[in-house]
């Protein structure tokens, strides 16, 4: 466990507070990183799959460091099919992380039918933390 994880566990502890799970199909505990928009879900699979999507189910976070967009940029997909990605605004913690090989995990929380693409899904990203 590397000194950040360790001083945020305890800084938790110390607070009462525990880390949260942040869902049932996913890894025991987790660490919320954040919460974001699909970016460009209008783009890819997203639409066709809206039916089929349901919050509460677990996405895959994919590095793509060879994007030649942007570099930071975190795939996510559902079943093996692309969704769209982490904002690229909102990207840089997250591609860190996976960069230095620690392991995330991201479910859906909120679907809502909208006309903006950027308010259809919302996903958490968390730290998986092992037991």
């Amino acid at each position: 466990m590397n000194a950040r994880r360790r001083l945020l566990k305890s800084l938790l502890g110390l607070a009462g507070i525990g880390l949260p799970a942040i869902g049932a199909t996913r890894p025991a505990r987790a660490i919320l990183i954040q919460r974001s928009p699909i970016a460009g879900f209008q783009y890819h699979e997203g639409e066709r799959l809206w039916l089929r999507l349901r919050v509460g189910q677990s996405l895959e976070l994919v590095r793509e460091p060879a994007n030649p967009y942007d570099p930071r940029a975190v795939r996510i997909d559902w079943h093996g099919r692309k969704l769209g990605y982490l904002p690229r605004i909102e990207n840089t913690a997250v591609s860190q992380m996976m960069d230095r090989g620690e392991r995330m995990s991201a479910r859906i929380v909120r679907l809502a039918e909208s006309r903006n693409p950027w308010g259809r899904i919302e996903v958490e990203v968390g730290l998986e933390i092992p037991a």
